[in-house]
């Protein structure tokens, strides 16, 4: 199946960003409109942090792990999914780039290495919903980040 990649700008600097998205328990507050029930193990931020979710999409419920296997500060963090029993096999992969002007670019980019027969038979669909989710992930970092950055500068 193709990937499919999700991306905005913000104004933030992208050691703030990245400082933000290596934490994994940051991850749900921009994220919980589909990813529920967050119970975390192993570090709270890098390699080996680990998040076990319920991810609610397409009118299906599926329990995810996630786990960090790349960490390099501050351009990109590289996240292992597992779902579907095992039949799922993904990596999510945040990109930070600083802008010319300004600000970062993050880019969130969904890659499946494993996928059910359904997913693969239904690809277009899964693909629009994945998307869908993912461009409402990536508006609700963008809020997260600026009250995040506010509130450590207060």
């Amino acid at each position: 199946m193709k990937p499919v990649i999700v991306s905005i700008d913000v104004p933030q600097t992208p050691e703030q960003v990245y400082g933000f998205l290596d934490v994994m328990a940051h991850h749900e507050r921009f994220t919980d409109h589909y990813l529920t029930g967050w119970r975390f193990s192993g570090p709270a931020r890098g390699v080996g942090s680990c998040a076990t979710v319920t991810a609610a999409l397409g009118g299906t419920k599926t329990e995810v792990t996630i786990t960090v296997v790349e960490a390099e500060a501050p351009r990109r963090i590289v996240e292992h999914n597992v779902s579907a029993a095992g039949r799922r096999l993904a990596h999510g992969t945040y990109a930070i780039e600083p802008l010319r002007t300004g600000g970062t670019h993050v880019s969130f980019t969904y890659t499946w290495l494993r996928a059910p027969l359904a997913d693969r038979l239904l690809a277009p669909v899964v693909r629009t919903t994945m998307r869908h989710a993912n461009r409402t992930v990536m508006q609700r970092l963008a809020s997260e980040l600026a009250r995040h950055v506010s509130g450590a500068n207060s």
